[in-house]
Protein backbone atom coordinates (compact mmCIF):
# COMPACT_ATOMS: atom_id res chain seq x y z
CA UNK A 1 0.00 0.00 0.00
CA UNK A 2 1.45 3.34 -1.00
CA UNK A 3 1.68 6.17 1.51
CA UNK A 4 2.89 8.80 -0.94
CA UNK A 5 0.40 11.53 -0.03
CA UNK A 6 2.81 14.34 -0.85
CA UNK A 7 1.93 17.86 0.19
CA UNK A 8 2.33 21.15 -1.60
CA UNK A 9 1.22 24.65 -0.63
CA UNK A 10 -1.78 24.53 -3.00
CA UNK A 11 -3.24 21.21 -1.85
CA UNK A 12 -2.10 20.98 1.77
CA UNK A 13 -5.07 20.84 4.17
CA UNK A 14 -5.26 23.18 7.13
CA UNK A 15 -4.59 20.32 9.56
CA UNK A 16 -2.50 17.71 7.70
CA UNK A 17 -2.19 15.62 10.85
CA UNK A 18 -5.97 14.99 10.84
CA UNK A 19 -6.64 15.05 7.10
CA UNK A 20 -6.89 11.26 6.76
CA UNK A 21 -8.83 8.62 8.67
CA UNK A 22 -5.53 7.01 9.65
CA UNK A 23 -4.33 10.32 11.08
CA UNK A 24 -7.54 10.75 13.07
CA UNK A 25 -7.21 7.22 14.42
CA UNK A 26 -3.62 7.88 15.53
CA UNK A 27 -4.78 11.02 17.29
CA UNK A 28 -7.64 9.18 19.05
CA UNK A 29 -5.43 6.24 19.99
CA UNK A 30 -2.89 8.57 21.50
CA UNK A 31 -5.47 10.03 23.89
CA UNK A 32 -6.36 6.54 25.13
CA UNK A 33 -2.67 5.88 25.66
CA UNK A 34 -2.30 9.20 27.45
CA UNK A 35 -5.14 8.35 29.81
CA UNK A 36 -3.34 5.18 30.90
CA UNK A 37 -0.06 7.03 31.34
CA UNK A 38 -1.77 9.67 33.46
CA UNK A 39 -3.16 7.03 35.81
CA UNK A 40 0.25 5.36 36.03
CA UNK A 41 2.05 8.57 36.94
CA UNK A 42 -0.69 9.47 39.43
CA UNK A 43 0.00 6.16 41.21
CA UNK A 44 3.74 6.89 41.26
CA UNK A 45 3.15 10.38 42.66
CA UNK A 46 0.86 8.98 45.33
CA UNK A 47 3.42 6.35 46.31
CA UNK A 48 6.18 8.96 46.49
CA UNK A 49 4.12 11.25 48.73
CA UNK A 50 3.35 8.36 51.04
CA UNK A 51 7.01 7.28 51.33
CA UNK A 52 9.01 10.49 51.07
CA UNK A 53 9.58 10.65 54.85
CA UNK A 54 10.55 6.97 55.14
CA UNK A 55 14.28 7.62 54.97
CA UNK A 56 15.48 4.82 57.30
CA UNK A 57 17.93 7.26 58.87
CA UNK A 58 19.40 8.22 55.52
CA UNK A 59 19.47 11.59 53.76
CA UNK A 60 16.23 13.52 53.56
CA UNK A 61 14.81 15.59 50.74
CA UNK A 62 16.24 18.74 52.32
CA UNK A 63 19.70 17.16 52.52
CA UNK A 64 19.70 16.00 48.92
CA UNK A 65 17.98 18.47 46.69
CA UNK A 66 19.59 21.57 45.27
CA UNK A 67 17.25 23.68 43.21
CA UNK A 68 19.91 25.21 40.94
CA UNK A 69 20.42 22.10 38.80
CA UNK A 70 16.75 21.21 38.87
CA UNK A 71 15.86 24.72 37.71
CA UNK A 72 18.25 24.35 34.77
CA UNK A 73 16.67 20.99 33.92
CA UNK A 74 13.22 22.57 34.04
CA UNK A 75 14.26 25.39 31.71
CA UNK A 76 15.76 22.88 29.27
CA UNK A 77 12.65 20.73 29.13
CA UNK A 78 10.16 23.59 28.97
CA UNK A 79 12.19 25.25 26.23
CA UNK A 80 12.17 21.98 24.30
CA UNK A 81 8.38 22.02 24.51
CA UNK A 82 8.40 25.49 22.96
CA UNK A 83 10.72 24.41 20.14
CA UNK A 84 8.42 21.48 19.38
CA UNK A 85 5.58 24.02 19.03
CA UNK A 86 7.69 25.91 16.50
CA UNK A 87 8.25 22.65 14.64
CA UNK A 88 4.51 21.96 14.42
CA UNK A 89 3.92 25.53 13.28
CA UNK A 90 6.25 24.96 10.35
CA UNK A 91 4.67 21.58 9.67
CA UNK A 92 1.28 23.24 9.26
CA UNK A 93 2.93 25.72 6.88
CA UNK A 94 4.52 22.90 4.89
CA UNK A 95 8.08 23.96 5.65
CA UNK A 96 9.73 20.58 6.18
CA UNK A 97 13.29 21.89 6.57
CA UNK A 98 12.38 24.33 9.35
CA UNK A 99 10.26 21.66 11.01
CA UNK A 100 13.26 19.32 11.03
CA UNK A 101 15.48 22.12 12.34
CA UNK A 102 13.26 22.84 15.33
CA UNK A 103 12.78 19.16 16.02
CA UNK A 104 16.57 18.85 16.05
CA UNK A 105 16.77 21.66 18.60
CA UNK A 106 14.13 19.84 20.65
CA UNK A 107 16.26 16.70 20.60
CA UNK A 108 19.40 18.57 21.70
CA UNK A 109 17.55 20.13 24.63
CA UNK A 110 16.10 16.75 25.56
CA UNK A 111 19.52 15.10 25.59
CA UNK A 112 20.87 17.98 27.69
CA UNK A 113 18.08 17.36 30.19
CA UNK A 114 18.94 13.66 30.35
CA UNK A 115 22.61 14.49 30.88
CA UNK A 116 21.70 16.71 33.83
CA UNK A 117 19.50 13.99 35.29
CA UNK A 118 22.25 11.38 35.04
CA UNK A 119 24.65 13.82 36.70
CA UNK A 120 22.09 14.38 39.47
CA UNK A 121 21.65 10.66 40.12
CA UNK A 122 25.40 10.09 40.08
CA UNK A 123 25.87 12.92 42.59
CA UNK A 124 23.33 11.45 44.99
CA UNK A 125 24.85 7.99 44.76
CA UNK A 126 28.48 8.99 45.25
CA UNK A 127 28.12 11.96 47.60
CA UNK A 128 25.30 10.69 49.82
CA UNK A 129 25.26 6.94 49.07
CA UNK A 130 21.60 7.46 48.27
CA UNK A 131 20.49 4.60 46.03
CA UNK A 132 17.31 2.81 45.01
CA UNK A 133 17.84 0.37 47.89
CA UNK A 134 18.74 2.92 50.57
CA UNK A 135 15.19 3.36 51.85
CA UNK A 136 11.54 3.40 50.85
CA UNK A 137 12.06 7.08 50.01
CA UNK A 138 14.95 6.18 47.72
CA UNK A 139 12.91 3.54 45.93
CA UNK A 140 9.97 5.92 45.46
CA UNK A 141 12.19 8.78 44.28
CA UNK A 142 14.20 6.83 41.72
CA UNK A 143 11.10 5.05 40.44
CA UNK A 144 9.15 8.26 39.85
CA UNK A 145 11.95 10.45 38.50
CA UNK A 146 13.66 7.58 36.67
CA UNK A 147 10.39 6.49 35.07
CA UNK A 148 9.94 10.01 33.75
CA UNK A 149 13.53 9.95 32.49
CA UNK A 150 12.73 6.70 30.71
CA UNK A 151 9.83 8.42 28.98
CA UNK A 152 12.13 11.24 27.89
CA UNK A 153 14.60 8.68 26.51
CA UNK A 154 11.83 6.89 24.62
CA UNK A 155 10.59 10.20 23.24
CA UNK A 156 14.05 11.15 21.99
CA UNK A 157 14.54 7.77 20.29
CA UNK A 158 11.10 8.14 18.72
CA UNK A 159 11.95 11.63 17.49
CA UNK A 160 15.30 10.59 16.01
CA UNK A 161 13.65 7.65 14.23
CA UNK A 162 11.03 9.97 12.74
CA UNK A 163 13.59 12.53 11.60
CA UNK A 164 15.99 10.02 10.07
CA UNK A 165 13.35 7.85 8.42
CA UNK A 166 11.58 10.80 6.80
CA UNK A 167 14.63 12.97 6.03
CA UNK A 168 14.40 12.25 2.29
CA UNK A 169 10.66 11.75 2.08
CA UNK A 170 9.59 15.22 3.09
CA UNK A 171 6.22 15.91 4.63
CA UNK A 172 3.12 14.01 3.57
CA UNK A 173 -0.28 13.02 4.88
CA UNK A 174 1.12 9.72 6.12
CA UNK A 175 3.92 11.03 8.34
CA UNK A 176 2.36 14.36 9.42
CA UNK A 177 0.19 12.62 12.08
CA UNK A 178 3.28 10.83 13.41
CA UNK A 179 5.16 14.09 13.94
CA UNK A 180 2.10 15.67 15.52
CA UNK A 181 1.45 12.79 17.92
CA UNK A 182 5.11 12.91 18.96
CA UNK A 183 4.74 16.62 19.80
CA UNK A 184 1.70 15.85 21.98
CA UNK A 185 3.67 13.13 23.78
CA UNK A 186 6.53 15.55 24.35
CA UNK A 187 4.18 18.13 25.87
CA UNK A 188 2.81 15.41 28.16
CA UNK A 189 6.21 14.51 29.59
CA UNK A 190 6.96 18.22 30.02
CA UNK A 191 3.77 18.64 32.06
CA UNK A 192 4.69 15.59 34.16
CA UNK A 193 8.07 17.18 34.87
CA UNK A 194 6.38 20.37 36.11
CA UNK A 195 4.55 18.21 38.65
CA UNK A 196 7.80 16.44 39.59
CA UNK A 197 9.55 19.78 40.01
CA UNK A 198 6.75 20.97 42.29
CA UNK A 199 5.91 17.84 44.26
CA UNK A 200 9.37 16.30 44.59
CA UNK A 201 11.86 19.16 44.59
CA UNK A 202 10.02 22.30 45.76
CA UNK A 203 8.01 20.48 48.42
CA UNK A 204 11.17 18.63 49.38
CA UNK A 205 12.94 21.90 50.15
CA UNK A 206 10.11 23.81 51.80
CA UNK A 207 8.46 20.94 53.64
Amino acid sequence: MSHDHSLNPETMPHEPEKATLEGKNKFLGFWFFLGGETVLFACLFGTYLALRNSTAGGPTTNDLFGLELVFIMTILLLTSSLTSVYAMYHMKNNNFKKMQLWLGVTAVLGFAFLGCELYEFNHYIHEYEFTFRSSAFGSAFYTLVGFHGGHVTFGLLWLLALMIRNAKRGLNLYNAPKFYVFSLYWHFIDVVWVFIFTVVYLMGKVG
